[in-house]
């Protein structure tokens, strides 16, 4: 079973998604929160995996949440006006994250997949709100890659373009084991969690920029 926490302030959102995930014969709902204060204080005495976490709630919000928690999966759940703070939580080391109206069935398969160990979202959704809020990326640049070996940069850029494992394996013309090989070792050399980090790396360090950058 895969242990599911949700944290929303709003009560009527948890029994929506609590409805929804129970109805999964492989995942539990084990837990609830209104806010990141108090969902930290019930996974220290809580068995979790993955936690759906909103991003603004009183006490504390979900970005420093997300910083804190340590071992369970986050899923940030947001709305498109609030993508900037999604971001952030991508960097804080969340796994992804959904709009609060996914499709149920892609909320559970969601779930499934941080479960798994990979990223949830959607490079080329992750790209496309970076390209939105290009304003809120910091103006220092983390160090450039220069360890990366050129296949390995290649991989890289090809993962912050939206591109998944089985598309890249495609175009290099290797196997898709050999493209996981790579992008293993570009999240060990650049200290990144995910894909979904490695989007934001990419586009951080300046090998993809942000196609609404503002101008001035």
């Amino acid at each position: 079973m895969i242990r599911v926490m949700l944290v929303d302030d709003q009560e009527l959102l948890r029994a929506g998604f609590r409805m929804v995930l129970g109805a999964q014969p492989d995942i539990e709902v084990v837990a609830e929160a209104a806010d990141g204060a108090a969902a930290l204080e019930v996974l220290a005495r809580t068995e979790v995996d993955v936690v759906l976490m909103d991003v603004r709630m009183p006490v504390m919000d979900g970005v420093e949440a997300t910083r804190r928690i340590d071992g369970p999966k986050v899923l940030i759940l947001t709305t498109f006006d609030l993508d900037e703070y999604a971001f952030a939580a991508v960097k804080a080391g969340a796994a992804g994250f959904l709009l609060k109206d996914v499709p149920p069935s892609d909320l559970v398969e969601a779930i499934r997949v941080v479960h798994a160990g990979d990223a949830v979202v959607a490079p080329p959704t992750l790209r496309r709100m970076l390209d939105r809020f290009a304003a809120h990326l910091p103006a220092a640049a983390p160090p450039a890659p220069g360890d990366l070996t050129p296949r390995e940069r290649e991989v890289l850029l090809m993962v912050a373009r939206g591109l998944s494992n089985g598309e890249i394996a495609e175009r290099l013309e290797v196997a898709e084991a050999t493209v996981k090989t790579h992008l293993g070792r570009v999240l060990a050399k650049l200290g990144l969690r995910d894909r979904a980090q490695a989007v934001v790396y990419a586009y951080e360090s300046g090998l993809v920029l942000p196609s609404h950058r503002p101008n001035g």
